[in-house]
């Protein structure tokens, strides 16, 4: 019995969908089948009932599952915990943050975290947050800067950091580019570039939610999951698109950042800071104790 079997296991449990948990584990589902077989028979007994429309855990998995969360958190604890010592020995620490973030509150930090600890060396990871929360719960990470989840892995501290402020982006040529500010009622015949809602569920709620309140039904030409791509298509004159204001920083030829003006809703997106709140790091903590110090200052340019 290994890890990973576990960890395919436990997933496989939650999503009760071979299809999904393959994707949710970065694997195809015929590799994710043969690790849940290789277990099955390492145990003596099946743990799923499976058929081509129906995935249920057998008596002996659903008595199974609980214990084999217990070993994956005690491991994953275990392997925190040396990381963590082996790395304050090296001084180095490992940062995640989305892309927003990256572009605009990391130079900030990274620039009064390095003038106080200037021996540390920080290795930065550029993700979405559906991506850097495994890796902060695998022990990858050591602090992530991410949209604060729907529901909270109990193995995380989470700290609200300040909302973001969103933008249009627009065409360069767009009758609205020269504008100082827009309202969403002014998007009401614009083709709209919306992020994809599993891996950015906050930005594209945050998209239907302004048009709702406007009473507007959005006319949604496209969908994309990077945030340099929709930022490419609307240069592309493609559509316009809702995005945090630090994306104005990447610097994209044809395009242009207007203000949105707040009308019955907030334009804005919630930042926060995470990490593995029972896993002794100093020098996570003096990352913490800058950003803390600092952000008010933060959040004025959010």
């Amino acid at each position: 019995m290994e890890l990973h079997q576990l960890r395919c296991f436990v997933v496989a449990a939650d999503e009760l969908h071979f299809g999904r948990a393959a994707r949710t584990l970065a694997m195809l589902p015929s590799a994710l089948g043969r690790q849940i077989r290789l277990l099955e028979q390492d145990l003596g007994t099946r743990l799923f009932e499976r058929t081509t429309r129906h995935v249920a855990l057998t008596p002996a998995g659903a008595a199974f599952v609980d214990r084999a969360r217990e070993l994956l958190a005690q491991a994953d604890r275990l392997a925190a915990q040396v990381r963590a010592q082996s790395r304050v020995e090296a001084q180095a620490l490992r940062l995640g943050a989305i892309d927003s973030a990256a572009a605009g509150l990391v130079p900030m930090l990274l620039h009064d975290f390095r003038a106080r600890h200037p021996e540390v060396t920080v290795h930065l990871l550029e993700d979405k947050t559906i991506r850097l929360l495994p890796r902060l719960a695998s022990g990858h990470l050591d602090l992530a800067i991410v949209r604060p989840p729907r529901d909270l892995d109990p193995r995380f501290e989470l700290q609200f950091l300040f909302y973001e402020t969103a933008v249009v982006a627009v065409p360069a040529r767009h009758r609205l580019a020269r504008r100082p500010s827009v309202e969403v009622t002014d998007l009401a015949e614009a083709p709209l570039i919306v992020p994809e809602r599993r891996s950015r569920p906050h930005s594209h709620d945050l998209t239907m939610k302004l048009f709702a309140e406007a009473g507007i039904t959005p006319h949604v030409a496209q969908i994309a999951e990077e945030k340099h791509t929709i930022v490419n298509l609307v240069a592309a004159q493609l559509g316009v698109a809702i995005v945090p204001r630090w994306t104005a920083r990447m610097m994209t030829k044809g395009v242009r950042y207007v203000a949105l003006k707040e009308g019955a809703g907030s334009n804005r997106l919630p930042l926060a800071a995470a990490w593995l709140h029972d896993v002794r790091d100093p020098l996570r903590d003096q990352m913490l104790a800058v950003l803390r110090a600092r952000l008010a200052a933060y959040a004025k340019q959010a």
